[in-house]
């Protein structure tokens, strides 16, 4: 009969202020009942009256002991309660729903290239020229000609060129920063945080990793409104680079169903960077390098 009670830390803590508001309730009314009786009346009341002898209370109205099996029951009463609500508390962990084969692609991703915006369209052609008509009434200067014979007296002055030096030549474009290689496949793969501890060899670990991921995928992901109420299903294909310090950057939707569902995917993989532990990094030859991790997250609605 227990086995179906069950509540969680908020009802139990509900039960138990409910419980301390009863008893204190029950003390004031006895309180007030007792604080009303008037000593006067009670003493003309039993003036002739003998007052048996190994009596408790002097007035049987104020005799407080007369009720102590009605609160010895209310005790027996909250503590059962007590026990109950401690045998009933649960604390189940929140089952997470993986779909099955989450990490399978049928097919190979590329990532599309991105769109640029539309060349503006090309300048209309100029207007043609204007031909302007010259009326005959202008009259063109004739050019004065000089003499260019030489005599004996003619003066030849030699006009030396100033042989200016050339320009010094333009300093050399500072080097571009040299980018790391992006890999796709190394000897080491990326890993998801909360493994590295785990006894066994690496293939133990990558899977440790591979199942604390999808984890938290599918326990943080949030199926878009827009998709539910018109039961778009889909995988969403989101694809990142784990830099050499764990972080994770360049994240793109490769592949989108629609209605939302590539950004709910892209949201999920981008909170890892407000993890408390970073990625373990790819390793090439034992160094850390960047590499490039494709990542399917399916998305289906429960019948």
């Amino acid at each position: 009969m227990l086995q179906d009670f069950e509540l969680s830390g908020t009802g139990v803590m509900l039960s138990i202020f409910i419980l301390f508001l009863a008893t204190m309730a029950l003390i004031w009314f006895f309180k007030i009942k007792f604080s009303k009786i008037n000593p006067d009346t009670l003493t003309e009341k039993h003036k002739h009256i003998v007052r048996e002898v190994g009596a408790r209370a002097k007035y049987p109205e104020v005799d407080n002991f007369s009720m102590s099996g009605q609160f010895l029951r209310y005790g027996l009463l909250v503590a059962l309660a007590f026990t109950l609500f401690g045998l009933s508390w649960t604390t189940r962990e929140e089952k997470v729903v993986i779909p099955e084969g989450a990490l399978d692609l049928t097919e190979e991703i590329e990532v599309e290239p991105p769109r640029t915006a539309e060349p503006p369209p090309p300048p209309p052609p100029p207007p043609p020229p204007t031909i302007q008509e010259v009326p005959d009434e202008e009259v063109i200067e004739q050019p004065k000609m000089e003499s260019q014979e030489i005599t004996e007296e003619t003066k030849i002055e030699e006009k030396k060129e100033e042989v200016k030096a050339p320009p010094p030549p333009p300093p050399p474009p500072p080097p571009k920063p040299k980018e790391e290689e992006i890999f796709k496949i190394v000897e080491q793969m990326p890993r998801f945080p909360g493994c590295e501890n785990v006894a066994g060899d690496n293939k133990a670990k990558d899977d440790c990793a591979k199942q604390k991921m999808l984890e938290y995928i599918y326990k943080n992901v949030k199926y878009p409104p827009i998709a539910r109420e018109n039961g778009v299903e889909g995988t969403s294909v989101i694809q990142f680079v784990v830099d050499t310090d764990g972080t994770i950057t360049n994240i793109t939707v490769a592949r989108d169903p629609g209605a939302g569902l590539g950004d709910a995917a892209k949201i999920v993989v981008e909170s890892m960077n407000k993890m408390s532990a970073k990625w373990t990094p790819g390793k090439q030859r034992g160094r850390p390098v960047r590499v490039q991790y494709t990542l399917p997250v399916k998305f289906k609605l429960e019948g």
